[in-house]
This record gives C-alpha cells, sequence and structure tokens, in this order.
C-alpha cells in the first residue's frame, strides 16, 4: 500500500543522474541523433511481402564457421576496437603492468589483442533498465563513465552485444535507434514515446505525437498491421500483438516502425564500418509436441544477417533478409520465391519474450483494452492450447527438411520458437561462447528473478553449465558453477564474480586442443543505492523510477564508481586481459593476481539452506534516504521520522 506521499514526489528526491553515487551528469547530446534503423520491409508496413529472388538464391548454410559477413565485418570491428580498448586500459591503470603498450604492440595480431563480449539477461523492464545501467557505465559516451572509477569505453571496445527477452529490448531499441546511448533513449524527444514506461503497453503512448489519440486508436492500429500479415497468406500469434505494442515504447518511428526490419542493422553506416558491436538476440526452440523446455532444446540466435543455431541439431543459419522465403532442404526451390520483411523489428524481439505472451493475456479482462483486442487474442487462443499461448510462430519454417536426422522440427511446416530464458538460460552466453567466434570475456548481467523478492542467485549460470556437460552442447565449454545457496551465502549475487579463472578444468584430461571458454564476469543486480528487483511482469514506471533503476544499474556495473573497491576498474582490466595473458604466457600482474583473489570463485561452496534473501543496500539511498523496497512485486513506501525518509523493510 502507498503512502500519501506519491511515488513520484519521493523518487524525485533521487537524481535522474547516472553518474553514481550522487554526481549529476549533463545531458549533452542533441535529441537529433535518435535517427532510426531502415524501414526496410518490402510491402512497406508489417505484412511480409514476396519479392523477386536474387540472382544467387538464398541457402541455409552449415554453422561449423561463421558467416562470410561477420568473418568480413570481424576484421574491421576488432581493428576499431584498439583505440577505446586502450583507453578503458588507460583509465583502469593496472599498477605495475603497461596494459596499453600490450594492447598497442599487439594491434595487428587479434590472436593477442581480447575479443570482449557483453551479455544482458531477461527480466522484462527490470532487466531493461538494469542493463541500461550497466551499458551506461560501459558506454565512453555518457558523461562521467570515463572519470575515476568508471569502466567507460568498455563498450566501444566490445565486439558482441548480446540480449535476451527484457535485455532484448535493451539491446533491440540501442540498434533500431542507430546505436543511441541509454542517455538519448532516456530522455527521448518531444512528442515521442520513446522509453517512456509511465503508460503501459496496454494503454498506448501518452503522447499524441506518434499518430495514436487514444487506446482505443492504438490497438485498432495493431490487431490491423497483424491482419495484414494474416491476410498475406502467413500465420499470426500472440507474439504479433506482443512484438507490435512493444515497439511503441522501443523504436522511435511512426506508430513503432511497423516496416523496420532486424536485417536493416547490416545496412546501417555506423554497422557496416564495424562502430559499434555486433547485436545478438536469443530464443529457444520448441520441439514439436513438448510442453516443458529443456535444456536440451535448440538455442537459436537473431543476428543481422542470420537466424539459426550452432546446436547439433538444426546446425545451420538462414539469412535474416529472406527468412520468410519459402526454403526446403537448405534452398528456395527453382519454382519458389523469395520474402522479405518477416524479420519485422518487434516480432524479433516480441520472439525473444514471447513469456510476455502471458502477460497480455492476464490482462485482457483490462477494462481500457478495446474489444477488437480482446476479441482477436481470444479468437488465437481458441484455435491453440494453454500450453502454447507463450509461442512464437516462424511459418514457413526456414529449416525444413534440413538435417533430419537430428534437426526435430525438420518435417513440420512452422519453426516454434519461445522466450530464449524458458530453459532458465536467462543470460544470453550461448552465441558468445561458440568457440568459432574465440571470445575471451564475458560480462554476464543478470537481472533474473530467481528469489522470492527478484534477486539473481546464479541459476542462469548454473543452467549454462549444466547444459555443457551434454550432447547438446556440441563440445562447448562452460566454466563450472555453484548451487544457489553458496551465490547467497558467499555473497556472489552481491558483488561482481569470476568463473573460469583456473583453465586446468578445461584441459586436465584433455589432448591439448580444447578451446577454452570465456571467463564470465557475472554482474549481478543488488540493492546498491535502490532496490530495483521490481517484479518481471510490473507493466509501467514513472520516470523517476525507470531512472533511479538505471542509476542503480550503473552503481552495479562500477561498485558505485569505485566507492566499495577502488581498484574494481583495473580488476575488470584484468579480467578482460586474462586469457589474453594466459594464451601469450605473459606472467600475471601482482595487481591482477590480488584481483583474482577478490573476484574470482575458488570452488568453495556453502549450502547451507537460506530461508529468505533480502539483501540492504550496498552503499546507502540516496538524497533523503528514499528507496524502495519491493516485495512481491509491490512498491512499499514509508516515511519514518521528521528528518528524512527511510526504507520499509
Amino acid at each position: 500500500m502507498r503512502s500519501s506521499l506519491s511515488i513520484a514526489a519521493l523518487l524525485s528526491l533521487i537524481p535522474s543522474t547516472l553518474a553514481a553515487p550522487n554526481e549529476p551528469i549533463s545531458n549533452v547530446v542533441p535529441w537529433e541523433v535518435l535517427r532510426r534503423a531502415a524501414p526496410d520491409s518490402a510491402s512497406g508496413d508489417y505484412a511480409p511481402a514476396t519479392v523477386d529472388c536474387p540472382s544467387t538464391k538464398p541457402t541455409i548454410r552449415g554453422a561449423a564457421t561463421l558467416s562470410p559477413s561477420e568473418e568480413q565485418w570481424l576484421k574491421k570491428r576488432r581493428a576499431n576496437t584498439i583505440d577505446p580498448m586502450v583507453a578503458f586500459f588507460r583509465l583502469a591503470n593496472i599498477s605495475g603492468f603497461d596494459a596499453v603498450n600490450y594492447v598497442q604492440s599487439n594491434s595487428n595480431n587479434f590472436s593477442v589483442v581480447p575479443n570482449i563480449g557483453l551479455a544482458v539477461s531477461g527480466g522484462g523492464y527490470r532487466a531493461l533498465m538494469n542493463g541500461a545501467g550497466f551499458l551506461a557505465a560501459a558506454d565512453s559516451r555518457t558523461p562521467g563513465s570515463t572519470d575515476t572509477g568508471g569502466i567507460g569505453n568498455l563498450l566501444q571496445a566490445s565486439t558482441y552485444l548480446a540480449g535476451l527477452s527484457g535485455g532484448g529490448w535493451l539491446v533491440g531499441s540501442i540498434f533500431a535507434n542507430n546505436f543511441s546511448s541509454v542517455v538519448q533513449l532516456r530522455d527521448g524527444e518531444p512528442g515521442s514515446s520513446l522509453w517512456q514506461f509511465s503508460n503501459s503497453i496496454f494503454k498506448g503512448p501518452e503522447d499524441s505525437g506518434l499518430s495514436i489519440l487514444n487506446t482505443a486508436e492504438y490497438w485498432d492500429d495493431v490487431v490491423n498491421q497483424v491482419d495484414d500479415k494474416r491476410d498475406a497468406g502467413y500465420g499470426a500469434s500472440i507474439t504479433d500483438y506482443w512484438g507490435r505494442a512493444l515497439s511503441y515504447q522501443l523504436i522511435n518511428a511512426r506508430d513503432g516502425g511497423p516496416s523496420y526490419t532486424f536485417s536493416s542493422i547490416a545496412d546501417a553506416d555506423n554497422f557496416v564500418s564495424a562502430d559499434t558491436p555486433m547485436p545478438i538476440l536469443v530464443a529457444d526452440e520448441r520441439n514439436p509436441g513438448d510442453t516443458i523446455i529443456s535444456l536440451n532444446s535448440t538455442v537459436l540466435e537473431f543476428n543481422p544477417w542470420e537466424i539459426g543455431s550452432f546446436d547439433p541439431t538444426i546446425f545451420g543459419f538462414a539469412p535474416t533478409k529472406y527468412v520468410g522465403s519459402n526454403f526446403s532442404n537448405g534452398a528456395v526451390p527453382s519454382d519458389g520465391h523469395c520474402v522479405r520483411g518477416f524479420d519485422q523489428y518487434g516480432y524479433v524481439m516480441g520472439t525473444s519474450s514471447s513469456l510476455f505472451n502471458q502477460f497480455l493475456l492476464q490482462n485482457t479482462s483490462d477494462t481500457s483494452l478495446p474489444s477488437i483486442v480482446t476479441d482477436a487474442l481470444t479468437a488465437i487462443l481458441q484455435d491453440i492450447s494453454e500450453d502454447e499461448d507463450d509461442i512464437a510462430e516462424w511459418q514457413p519454417n526456414p529449416f525444413y527438411q534440413y538435417n533430419p536426422s537430428t534437426n526435430p522440427n525438420a518435417n513440420t511446416k512452422v519453426l516454434t520458437l519461445i522466450d530464449g530464458g524458458e530453459d532458465l538460460q536467462n543470460i544470453p552466453l550461448h552465441p558468445l561462447i561458440q568457440p568459432t567466434r574465440a571470445v575471451d570475456v564475458i560480462f554476464a548481467v543478470d537481472s533474473s528473478a530467481d528469489t522470492l523478492y527478484n534477486f539473481p542467485n546464479g541459476t542462469a549460470l548454473r543452467a549454462s553449465y549444466e547444459r555443457s556437460m551434454g550432447d547438446i552442447a556440441n563440445g562447448t565449454k562452460f566454466p563450472a558453477v555453484p548451487d544457489a545457496e553458496t551465490f547467497i551465502n558467499l555473497r556472489l549475487n552481491q558483488k561482481p564474480t569470476f568463473f573460469g579463472c583456473n583453465t586446468s578444468e578445461f584441459t586436465s584430461g584433455g589432448n591439448g586442443n580444447t578451446r577454452i571458454p570465456p571467463l564470465i564476469v557475472y554482474m549481478p543486480l543488488a540493492p546498491y543505492t535502490a532496490y530495483s528487483n521490481a517484479s518481471t511482469f510490473t507493466p509501467s514506471y514513472s520516470d523517476e523510477e525507470r531512472n533511479a533503476f538505471i542509476q542503480n544499474g550503473f552503481n552495479v556495473a562500477t561498485m558505485g564508481n569505485g566507492t566499495l573497491d577502488a581498484e574494481w576498474p583495473a580488476c575488470a582490466a584484468c579480467a578482460v586481459l586474462s586469457r589474453s595473458l594466459e594464451r601469450t604466457g605473459t606472467d600475471i600482474p601482482a595487481t591482477c593476481q590480488t584481483c583474482f583473489q577478490r573476484y574470482c570463485w575458488n570452488g568453495t561452496t556453502d549450502s547451507t539452506p537460506v530461508s529468505s534473501y533480502e539483501p540492504q543496500p550496498l552503499i546507502g539511498l540516496t538524497a533523503l534516504s528514499a528507496a524502495v523496497s519491493i516485495k512481491m512485486g509491490g512498491f512499499i513506501w514509508a516515511i519514518v521520522g521528521a528528518a528524512g525518509l527511510a526504507l520499509a523493510l
């Protein structure tokens, strides 16, 4: 129950800044740089359209290597990471080791230069905002990110940026809006509903500047767009409605950019020149007849060039631009046709977060929803079972008749995809641990709701570890991870923790040719300056709440700009260097040895049962000790004492 003093008034006491803990940053970036990805759909709207095939018809390629497009792009991207990596190491200032010279002297040898990946977990808007705080801290464009205690330039030095479900909304929104910074997306522009989360997607944008005048008109547009897709001969699922509604908040374009495609990222100038990391979203495949998603489920990725999987089931990739074409046995038949626009941007983001279909369904009784949308959803539900309301329907199946001996969906005309976190791998690590990508370190931002009060306890990491021990992993390795009780009892979920420091766990008993997997830098959501552990299904947030959550994520990334550990930037840099130093036989600097003692999980466990996990703020409450305690998904406020505000526990 809320106090009489409004949440907006209380949260106004928390700075809307990202600089941690309490120093404001200036909003120096003009609105006009919020350009967008391309409206590339051949139909000019939401529905896919038949087009002439290119002279060389698109095909499905095997997954033994990277695509030629990615390989060519990497030549430019790896070179482009040198300068920001040098800036990152200069800021980190590893005592007793010249990391700047180490990179510069090997700048043409990318078997030495560290290869960095970033991964942002699922968890709805909570994950989007916490992940946004991390990326803001890692982004040199964020004022204050390159000050003492900062980790600025880490984003610019990274090769890959992966997102899943709510983390996929973050990654998708950044690239849909021309790799805009978190500050730009947070502040938006006049007349835009971009990142305006105060109006839930059930009500639609508050501002009419994007052509929407009221909730009924908003949903009328959504339903009409999905109907156009159905009328064009393509199946429609609840994910179509979910992805369309989501786009109004995430894509700075009229009506949420119905004609924007995920493959258009590949044609953006800043991506062609490899000035940004490569975005990857993740989803799981549901096999025919399955209702429970296991770790043996196929994991698919979406990148600007391709959709597919490295898993031994599909072990192939389809071109993203032509994914709606009628592939059969890896090719478009001689009398077949090509299709463009099936990779509609919101539909890709919706596929990675299809768990939220149930979120949409749970609100069909909301009186603010017009009958046109409730009727449409009800009609779909009449055709499917309750166990299939979380699916995204990709029809035609691009992997039809492809690898039939191993592909469970080879004989189905529909590729059924679901939320990438439903197999418990809620951090999108799968694309980044593939040996062919040769990533050295992954900063894994975890906003999962594993505990009663929506904090992570390492479940996502354990799922990836357990999967690595099965045939489905196809030989891909992953560091050992302890149980949930150990995460909590040893406070591994309240600070950065490194997994995979001792590489002997991967090489002992092997033939010497084992590819060492990336070091995992686990960055769990924890309360630093705000309780940002909102329920995954909380549908709306005020601007003040949004800003406080992002600020807390910034503090998670920087340990409060070094408040908890002044050497944290150096330790983060040591993590980046770890695999490279080992490959080159370079002595580990004393500073890094100390960092590894502090942050590496050394195999110690403490499985004492935990009755309830309710962490206290790690830095302290911002402003006049105003904070939010979020329990069971509700905001609980209290005013304690005449002099200020205190946390209601």
